[in-house]
């Protein structure tokens, strides 16, 4: 495992929030995260459908993971801004967030994601994601 991974998986161990609603990460690669969760009823809104801030969180945590890939050795990261498109009603199996490093710069890296809701095979895109994420370092 390389340097980066073992930072990206040491620092997502420590996210209490994505511990309560059951998400795991998938896979880090350079630039890349994936992060998905299981249905629970406890996560839905008043229409049964997994609730936009469940899904929201694990874009915004893939892009950070994804930008926090490729920051300096020293640095964390934490989000600045970010723009999500619900496009479907989230409906499924589990949830699944997959997110890619856009432009990385000095300070600010920008990154994509999209959320898919899965049911066996079949996975249905129900939200995307453009996010700024800056690189921060210790005091």
């Amino acid at each position: 495992m390389e340097a980066f991974e073992k930072k990206v998986r040491a620092s997502f161990a420590l996210q209490g929030f994505m511990g309560t609603i059951g998400a795991e990460l998938v896979s880090v690669g350079r630039g890349t995260a994936e992060i998905r969760f299981p249905f629970s009823a406890k996560l839905t809104q008043q229409h049964g459908y997994v609730h936009a801030a469940a899904i929201t969180a694990i874009l915004d945590s893939a892009c950070g993971y994804a930008a926090y890939s490729v920051a300096p050795h020293e640095a964390s990261v934490l989000s600045v801004e970010f723009k999500v498109n619900f496009l479907a009603p989230a409906v499924g199996k589990h949830f699944v967030a997959r997110a890619a490093v856009k432009r990385a710069g000095k300070t600010i890296t920008t990154c994509v994601a999209d959320g898919f809701a899965v049911d066996g095979e079949k996975e249905k895109l129900v939200a995307t994601m453009l996010a700024t994420i800056m690189n921060i370092y210790p005091k």
